[in-house]
């Protein structure tokens, strides 16, 4: 009876309060993308589903002018299903928008129409310059383009978004009828796929880069793109380094390596790209036009480097709708990845102390290794973050935490880090106490060999940190250290005695001493 009473209590028991949740839908040319997120103080927003559907609007509008009523059944569909999901995960508010191929097409108030009567849908369309605002709101929350100059790019299958701004400031919005599905069908409608249709289509480009966005003012060091194209560039990319990476947002890809993948997909048949390692099959017929359009753009502007943004439209429209609602807490688009970062170890519930006493020691080791060793600010970065969320596995529990802050991690959003970097920051975790890293230790090997050389110093740098800080009370208060005829010598003091600390550090310091082929020294000065 004692049981049933309390069974009984607690399904009566009010359902705890839950944030508001929101969907965005990005009716384009070649996809239609759903998005349900829920509202979030941490990052803004977490994301709960993202639905995707190849429904070709834009399948023979080039010739047309309409969208077919088979592209139009597909689309009712996708919408319907998408709909239903919204409402079985609780949403609130749907914001849908539909861009190049409705605008273009005759018939395209005709769908908008039939789309609200199917699905009850308010479907917004939106012109050029709307969708690259979207797509830098949603790069912005990503990026760090503070005080830089850079060109992001939105491909779509029937347009380019394109946009130049200095950090926050967009300087030029344009908007380009270069989309991979409008190029394949003018350009590339034949398979194998001739060489004079390929060099038709590039020389078009060159010349439609030119007349729209003109001679460039600036190289900027890397182009931020999204779109299908760009994520399944990064796919592929991936999959020819030999890269397990468990994201592609904010992946890097060198112009050469799109250049040899666009060698390689010129060459290919239409059979034979459908089995391409990363590419989806879905994409297969378009994507050659894609990558060409991207290798265009990289030359035009003298970029080395594309940088994925795998969110795009949709998620600059749920930024836009968290404002709209009343439900955006962060102060800026923009974050800081310091504050990011210990945003993530407090929604892990992290020794804050501990981790801040952790990461002061560790840049000032940082800063004091000889400079031959080649770590940059980049590096110095990672290593912070890591000392900042090395014990977030005490999340999941004490046995083993090291391994379970290496999975958090490796699974968390970190802003304004690459999936490579996510990786290394991860490892760093998993290495800052136990185990000296092993190639046969899985998360290590999936390392390069020069990463895992970065990940020996790093982690080096992070046990002995640790081990400085033993007692978790932030004993150390001030720290010195200095390089001299193969010693690394560590001055400390603090208001008490030292020896648990400086026993600490030297018990952690075998991987240091290993890396960096330098000799611990430690010396306890004068209590302050």
């Amino acid at each position: 009876m004692q049981q049933a009473r309390n069974k009984s209590q607690r399904s009566t028991r009010p359902p705890a309060a839950r944030s508001p949740r929101l969907a965005a839908i990005d009716i384009g040319t070649n996809s239609i993308r759903c998005i349900v997120v829920e509202a979030e103080a941490q990052n803004g927003f977490r994301v709960l589903d993202d639905e995707k559907a190849t429904v070709r609007l834009g399948e023979g509008l080039a010739t047309s002018g309409r969208i077919s009523a088979e592209a139009i059944e597909r689309a009712r569909q996708a919408l319907r299903r998408m709909v239903r999901i919204a409402d079985g995960l609780g949403v609130e508010h749907v914001e849908a928008v539909a861009t190049s191929a409705v605008r273009k097409a005759t018939n395209g108030a005709e769908f908008i129409a039939t789309m609200r009567a199917e699905t009850g849908l308010d479907i917004a369309v939106i012109d050029g310059r709307r969708e690259a605002e979207l797509a830098t709101l949603s790069a912005l929350h990503h990026f760090d383009m503070n005080n830089s100059r850079y060109v992001l790019i939105d491909i779509g299958g029937g347009s380019i978004e394109v946009v130049s701004a200095i950090g926050a400031h967009v300087e030029e919005i344009d908007s380009l009828e270069l989309g991979a599905v409008f190029l394949t069908e003018t350009f590339l409608n034949r398979e194998p796929i001739p060489k004079d249709d390929m060099r038709r289509l590039r020389k078009h480009l060159r010349q439609e880069l030119r007349r729209i966005l003109g001679e460039p003012e600036f190289a900027p060091q890397c182009l931020i793109g999204s779109g299908g194209t760009v994520t399944n560039i990064a796919s592929m990319v991936m999959a020819r380094r030999g890269e397990q990476y468990d994201r592609l947002q904010a992946y890097d890809v060198l112009h050469s390596e799109v250049v040899h993948l666009l060698a390689m997909l010129e060459r290919t048949s239409l059979r034979e790209r459908r089995a391409i390692d990363g590419l989806s099959t879905e994409r297969a017929d378009i994507i050659v036009a894609g990558v060409t359009a991207i290798d265009a753009l990289l030359r035009h502007y003298g970029a080395n480097h594309l940088r994925v943004n795998a969110g795009g439209i949709r998620e600059g429209l749920i930024i836009q709708s968290l404002k709209k609602y009343g439900l955006w807490t962060l102060e800026t688009d923009r974050r800081d990845w310091l504050a990011a970062v210990t945003a993530f170890a407090r929604a892990c519930q992290a020794d804050e102390l501990h981790a801040e006493q952790v990461r002061r020691l560790a840049v000032a080791i940082f800063e004091a290794v000889p400079p031959a060793t080649d770590l940059d600010q980049r590096a110095r970065m990672m290593l912070e973050a890591a000392a900042l969320l090395h014990d977030v596995g005490y999340f999941i529990g004490y046995s083993k935490h090291h391994k379970h802050s290496c999975h958090l991690i490796r699974h968390a959003d970190l802003y304004d880090f690459s999936p490579r970097e996510t990786e290394i920051i991860a490892n760093l975790a998993r290495y800052h106490r136990k185990s000296l890293p092993k190639s046969r230790h899985e998360n290590f090997a999936r390392l390069g060999s020069d990463d895992q050389k970065l990940v020996r110093k790093l982690a080096g740098i992070l046990r002995l940190a640790d081990g400085l800080d033993r007692r978790r009370g932030s004993a150390v208060r001030d720290i010195s250290c200095y390089s001299t005829s193969g010693r690394f010598v560590i001055e400390l003091a603090g208001s008490d005695d030292l020896s648990v600390e400086i026993y600490g550090a030297r018990t952690k310091g075998d991987l240091f001493e290993t890396a960096f082929g330098q000799t611990l020294d430690f010396k306890a000065l004068p209590s302050l």
